[in-house]
């Protein structure tokens, strides 16, 4: 059984797999290859649902995690923080709607919100990784 205390480092990985599959279904829709981007994004959807899923249940039982470091890096950590949070609420219905719109072949309006999502999207997910890392490896609470 998986200690609830390593969800934190299963949530980074999650984080992380998403980014790499972002990443790949951009390369692939760049050199045209639509098969290897939708199975990409696919990916990046079900990773990010996993991650939504797991970084709820965790907090939902061990609750909030402080921040230990301090001078200039919790101005810094907290500002990537703010930035996280709420892009990570505003993208949440912009990958449905990316994805709806893929799915029912909508592909013009389909490309004009994916312009949006994507940076959008993989600025969450690279954040959260730096997030995990800087609250668990490099600033672990005492």
């Amino acid at each position: 059984m998986l200690d609830i205390h390593a969800l934190p480092t299963v949530n980074a990985f999650l984080n992380a797999t998403s980014a790499a599959f972002l990443v790949c279904g951009y390369a692939f829709i760049r050199r045209g290859n639509i098969k290897a981007h939708k199975i990409s994004m696919i990916c990046a959807v079900v990773a990010s649902t996993l991650f939504l899923a797991c970084y709820s249940f965790y907090h939902a039982n061990v609750g909030a995690t402080k921040f230990s470091g301090t001078g200039w890096v919790r101005t810094f950590y907290f500002a990537i923080l703010v930035s996280h949070s709420v892009l990570a609420a505003v993208v949440v219905p912009m990958v449905i709607l990316t994805l709806f719109r893929a799915l029912r072949g909508n592909f013009d309006r389909h490309r004009a919100i994916a312009r949006w999502t994507l940076p959008i999207w993989l600025y969450v997910s690279v954040t959260g990784v730096l997030i995990y890392l800087m609250l668990y490896r490099w600033f672990p609470s005492r």
